[in-house]
């Protein structure tokens, strides 16, 4: 059964300096919520920035999700409110349909597809941005990583849009799988065999093959 969604937000990023620790860097996951209709293509959405594009962005992580359900967890384990775009997703829906988001699962908005292909793994940039050290901790074991997506057919999008959430038909890893999965590396473990079959981003793919 289709499960209809809502786009909270459209969040689009902008190139800014961050200190991580000792070092600058540049990074693009400040991101402010627009109203404007926008492209969505192949690499996610039209003018959004990606700074680093070795462990971000690409084909087969062109659009990060998260959903407003999440963020209402956070608020109340944070005692503050945080807004659409805080962890620097480019769709804030109003909740992902299901639980056990599943790679594969697709989301149909206007004449767009998009698949998951991967969760989020959090990193010390985004702990920077939450000015909490020990934030990748923090949101490892929370277990509400979001979820990136591939750009199956392009077009556009606007804050309001309806979303409709359309699970797959083949039994591939849930997200929350894959988060556990990139943790332990357990190559013995079922998911592990059945993640090598599913259609995951490349980057993850890869690690998952050298192990």
């Amino acid at each position: 059964m289709n499960i209809h969604t809502q786009i909270i937000s459209v969040n689009l990023g902008a190139r800014k300096k961050i200190q991580i620790g000792s070092r600058v860097d540049d990074t693009g996951i400040y991101k402010n919520p627009i109203r404007d209709k926008i492209k969505i293509n192949q690499l996610g959405l039209a003018g959004d920035v990606i700074a680093d594009t070795k462990y971000h962005g690409g084909k087969d992580q062109a659009v990060y999700l998260y959903s407003q359900i999440d963020y209402d967890w956070w608020s109340k384990k944070m005692n503050r409110d945080l807004l659409p775009g805080t962890f620097g997703e480019n769709l804030t829906l109003s909740n992902f349909g299901t639980s056990n988001l599943k790679i594969g699962d697709r989301f149909h908005i206007n004449n767009i597809i998009i698949e998951v292909t991967m969760a989020r793994i959090p990193c010390a940039t985004l702990a920077a941005k939450m000015k909490d050290t020990s934030f990748v901790k923090v949101f490892k074991h929370a277990k509400r990583p979001g979820a990136y997506t591939r750009v199956i057919k392009e077009g556009e999008l606007q804050i309001g849009d309806k979303a409709t959430f359309v699970p797959t038909s083949e039994d591939y890893p849930t997200v929350l799988e894959l988060f556990e999965l990139w943790y332990t590396k357990d190559v013995k473990s079922p998911i592990f065999k059945k993640a090598l079959k599913a259609p995951i981003s490349e980057r993850t793919k890869a690690t998952f093959e050298s192990l």
